[in-house]
């Protein structure tokens, strides 16, 4: 039985004050670098309770994380890509590992959050992200190798940046005098999320229960279609190619049941019983997909709060 969960609303969104990557940390926080907390319990629990339709996502983050953070001297960092349609959990997954790995969750100087909009908004000025990124990356692995760098929206990163974080994903003991095994990477990604979806409307018109949808049918099918993509992130980097992936991670579109879902637990972070027509006013204003079948949330969970306030 899970007994911890966690507002879903913390530790969400980009901070306040996003970091200048030209000016890297230099100190942990308190003069010491933080240990991982145990965190495998309360981020099952939550991920059960709150994460909605999305039995892959969950098995494998939890997989994933308990091997790192169980093991006192990896040999490389856990490296790990989520792909899929907008408003199915990605982001919530991400801020949950940063609140169950640091306190003050994604606004830890410890968690490093890049967004291509807000920090490489110029593909003109590749040259000078590269050596930021660079920089910043080894800057606060030295300063603290327990880190974690999280990077959204990688279809709209430019193409080549993240071929400076090749060197750090790999499993070399030291890379540019840093001991950075210990580090957490995350990119997160709307490309492969098509392929994901006609992947679930065919095991549905098959009459096949989501849940028997295994990774090895996903797998490929998201690869290729990032490495076709020349505009993601990923493109002319290597990682892929490499394997320097721990884990890609499919995030599955939402049927109308698991956004009900999204919208009763909304309702119990907001201290309210549910009402059923506030639910389902909440479910008549949302828009589905394909036409015909009218099956998957066309936002995912993504604008449910913002439904609910209108409704209430």
């Amino acid at each position: 039985m899970c007994i911890v969960s966690l507002d879903k609303r913390k530790d969400t969104g980009v901070p306040d004050q996003v970091p200048d990557i030209t000016f890297p940390l230099n100190l942990c926080l308190g003069g010491m670098c933080p240990h991982h907390p145990p965190v495998a319990l309360g981020l099952e629990c939550d991920l059960a309770q709150h994460l909605a339709g999305q039995h892959l996502a969950k098995a494998l983050v939890v997989k994933a994380l308990k091997a790192f953070v169980w093991n006192p001297a990896p040999t490389k960092p856990l490296v790990l890509s989520l792909h899929g349609w907008t408003g199915t959990g990605k982001s919530y997954v991400s801020s949950l590992l940063a609140h169950y790995l640091f306190q003050g969750g994604l606004r830890s100087p410890r968690v490093h959050h890049f967004s291509p909009v807000i920090h490489f908004p110029h593909p003109s000025h590749i040259k000078r992200y590269k050596k930021d990124l660079k920089s910043w990356v080894q800057g606060n692995l030295t300063a603290c190798g327990r880190s974690l760098f999280l990077f959204d929206e990688m279809d709209k990163m430019p193409p080549g940046l993240m071929e400076v974080l090749r060197p750090f994903l790999g499993s070399s003991w030291v890379v540019y005098g840093t001991n950075y095994r210990k580090a957490i990477f995350i990119f997160i990604s709307n490309t492969g999320g098509e392929q994901i979806n006609q992947v679930a409307l065919e095991a549905w018109r098959s009459r096949r229960d989501r849940e028997e949808i295994l990774l090895q049918e996903l797998e490929p099918v998201i690869t290729r279609a990032v490495l076709d993509n020349p505009l993601h992130g990923f493109s002319r980097s290597g990682i892929m190619e490499e394997r320097l992936l721990d884990a890609v991670v499919p995030f599955f579109p939402l049927q109308r049941h698991h956004v009900r879902h999204c919208v009763f637990n909304e309702l119990a972070q907001l201290g309210l019983e549910p009402r059923d027509e506030v639910v389902q006013a909440v479910l008549d204003s949302t828009t589905f997909f394909p036409e015909y079948e009218q099956l998957f949330s066309s936002n995912g969970c993504k604008t449910v709060a913002s439904r609910i306030a209108f409704f209430l």
